[in-house]
């Protein structure tokens, strides 16, 4: 039976404007693919920072998960990925890895090294990277920079939400990047930003872009859906642009793009498609 494909279009609208936009761009069955294997990351995501989530709803989650992998699916999202494993090699390990970030998200977070924070965003958002992979018609080579794409679309995402982060008791920002800079968690909880906390933010932002720039040198690899993923790059990068344009002001404030800005990129996107241009000019700092 065909998956309720509207459904599963309502999840990617409902919780991602950037993944929805760009995965029109796919061709309709690796559209199908694509929606399939986000809705089922993002519930996962869900069943942790929603109303209901815990552990019990990530158990919830898992379960549906391994029930897609055994060809069982009960609920329409299941029914979507049990749709796309049948049709392209996604390994349960991948799922497994994301899992695992999932799990680290349940208690307080303190990273104390920045090896930590990336192996974090392999897991939450670089395995996302190996999924789709398949579906777009790369090999191995594409797969790992896929893996980077995604760890920069994490780490980007960890920049904006700084101050929403510390507020659930999570803090991303490794201990030992903390100390090179001389910043304080009583100064992030106090909402002080210094000299050393937008070095800090300088810092992973132009780790974040050198992310971006391996990622999208992989889109030559890819048969199909390079301008759905040059597009959802580009609006991770937009956000990266009015991050530093703010001077970093991430602790009172959360980047974002309107609508009419994401899709101005949609031109941008296509070009980055056809010509393997990598990654966004960074714009002058604000104040």
């Amino acid at each position: 039976m065909e998956p309720d494909w509207k459904a599963l279009a309502g999840i990617i609208r409902h919780y991602s404007t950037t993944f929805y936009l760009g995965s029109l761009l796919f061709p309709k069955e690796e559209r199908k693919g694509a929606w399939a294997v986000y809705a089922a990351c993002r519930l996962g995501d869900e069943a942790v920072d929603g109303p209901a989530g815990g552990p019990e709803a990530l158990r919830a989650w898992w379960q549906g998960v391994e029930r897609a992998y055994r060809g069982q699916p009960l609920e329409a999202w299941e029914k979507g990925l049990a749709w796309a494993l049948a049709r392209w090699p996604i390994p349960q390990e991948v799922f497994w890895d994301m899992r695992e970030g999932f799990l680290t998200d349940l208690g307080p977070v303190h990273f104390q090294r920045e090896a930590e924070l990336m192996e974090y965003c392999y897991r939450v958002a670089g395995t996302v990277g190996r999924m789709i992979t398949p579906i777009a018609g790369g090999g191995p080579e594409v797969e790992a920079k896929a893996v980077r794409l995604g760890q920069a679309m994490q780490l980007t995402n960890i920049l904006r939400d700084v101050g929403e982060d510390l507020e659930r008791g999570r803090l991303y920002l490794p201990e030992e990047l903390l100390e090179r800079f001389g910043v304080l968690r009583a100064d992030l909880e106090e909402r002080r930003m210094g000299p050393g906390y937008r070095a800090l933010m300088a810092y992973l932002e132009a780790q974040a872009r050198a992310l971006y720039r391996e990622g999208l040198s992989g889109l030559s690899g890819l048969r199909v859906g390079r301008g759905a993923i040059a597009l959802a790059a580009l609006q991770y990068q937009g956000i990266l642009d009015k991050l530093r344009l703010s001077g970093y002001d991430n602790l009172r404030t959360r980047a974002h793009l309107k609508a009419w800005e994401r899709l101005k990129l949609l031109p941008k996107a296509l070009l980055v498609a056809r010509t393997g241009f990598q990654a966004t000019e960074t714009p002058a700092p604000g104040p």
